[in-house]
């Protein structure tokens, strides 16, 4: 996992919209309360420079971005993602 904090602190940097999907079971919420403490803990997003200008980007901490498209396209199905996702939380 690359340094956690800014890399150029004073400096402006892009943000973005970003989406991540937990299936609505135990599992799922038990993973959207780990997920929150991550958030309030500053480790759900990192700044990086890309082609010369600082933005936002998900950090380590692995997230389903797609309802489609299985593991390759960070979408479901995927049988493992929760216990994997809750290993490195």
């Amino acid at each position: 996992c690359p340094q956690a904090g800014d890399p150029h602190p004073g400096q402006p940097y892009r943000g973005g919209d970003f989406f991540a999907f937990l299936p609505d079971n135990k599992e799922g919420q038990k993973t959207a309360v780990l997920l929150k403490k991550a958030f309030e803990q500053g480790l759900t997003f990192q700044i990086k420079s890309c082609s010369g200008e600082d933005r936002v980007t998900w950090g380590c901490i692995p997230h389903k971005t797609r309802w489609e498209g299985g593991k390759a396209r960070n979408g479901y199905p995927d049988s493992h993602y929760l216990q994997e996702v809750c290993t490195v939380l």
